[in-house]
């Protein structure tokens, strides 16, 4: 068996991905916060039980024939963002506050490492339980 595709480390995986592309997302905000009529934007959060119902369910496809085409499991591509306005729109039409997208990115940041460092240990718990 494959150590990254085993449940836990894909969900851990797919969740670092989901972050590290919200934090894109947020730095763009930052970096726009004076474009007249930019509306700040933000990823639809992950859901729990869809993520759970992927992973317990096989989540990824399998070729049975050279023929057929390969799909990756990941779902880096299926994260969706949409228009999260921060404040009301300035009178240029702006709508980012530069201390809640900080906030966020804060946020994001702290996820981040909580999930590294989860993947990290449980990788280490896996090379321990081989005998590594």
């Amino acid at each position: 068996m494959n150590l990254p595709d085993m449940p836990l480390f894909s969900m851990l995986r797919d969740r670092m991905t989901w972050l590290h592309q919200r934090q894109d997302l947020l730095s763009q905000n930052v970096a726009n916060a004076d474009t007249p009529g930019y509306v700040a934007r933000d990823l639809k959060p992950l859901n729990f039980d869809d993520a759970m119902r992927n992973t317990t369910s096989g989540g990824s496809l399998i070729t049975t024939n050279a023929r057929h085409i390969a799909l990756s499991s990941s779902t880096s591509s299926a994260f969706e963002d949409r228009a999260a306005p921060d404040t009301e729109s300035s009178p240029n039409g702006n709508a980012v506050s530069l201390e809640m997208e900080m906030i966020k990115v804060s946020d994001t940041q702290a996820q981040f490492q909580a999930a590294s460092n989860l993947y990290a240990k449980a990788m280490t718990m896996m090379k321990t339980a081989i005998g590594h």
